[in-house]
């Protein structure tokens, strides 16, 4: 029975850590991001970057790189691709996500403003990153419009926020 036990618990924890690392890598880098990158034993190659308003980013040897919708392991390829064969025989390069573009709060928070996304960020913690809701707010009436859409769509206090977000807590009347 002990034995039963252990292999559901290894079990779940491989369940876990699968979903954690694909929810990393599905991350798509857009406008605001920061990133980090290195190249094993090129430290000319290695710089922090701010991707800008066009999703574009400079980098050494290569110029300007379309990054807005890569992840950061397509972004690692397109990098060690590029440098490969005239620059280096074969890169190990690494990209690391530093700062995440904001989401945002507004209406009947305490604190409505910009606030950096988190992988994993639920409207609850989204919420007490702006200092929790006011005694106004509609909780059964929290709104969100993604990044993809014009329109707001309701949301629950376990859904996932995204970068880009905004969250509107409407006015309660009762």
């Amino acid at each position: 029975m002990l034995t039963l036990h252990r292999t559901a618990l290894v079990f779940l924890l491989l369940l876990v850590t699968s979903a954690a690392a694909q929810q990393g890598e599905a991350y798509r880098l857009g406008a605001g991001d920061r990133v980090a990158i290195s190249v094993f034993g090129e430290g000319d190659l290695s710089l922090s970057v701010t991707l800008d308003d066009d999703g574009l980013m400079r980098y050494p040897f290569l110029g300007e790189i379309e990054v807005t919708g890569l992840t950061a392991p397509g972004l690692e390829r397109v990098i060690s691709e590029g440098l490969r064969g005239d620059y280096l025989i074969n890169p190990e390069v690494t990209v690391r996500i530093e700062e995440y573009r904001p989401f945002f709060l507004k209406g009947e928070v305490n604190g409505p403003g910009s606030y950096e996304y988190q992988p994993g960020l639920t409207l609850e913690k989204a919420l007490v990153l702006g200092g929790g809701l006011s005694p106004r707010a509609a909780r059964g009436k929290i709104e969100v419009k993604r990044a993809s859409s014009d329109t707001f769509i309701r949301i629950q206090m376990n859904d996932l926020v995204y970068p880009d977000d905004v969250i509107n807590v409407p006015e309660s009347f009762f």
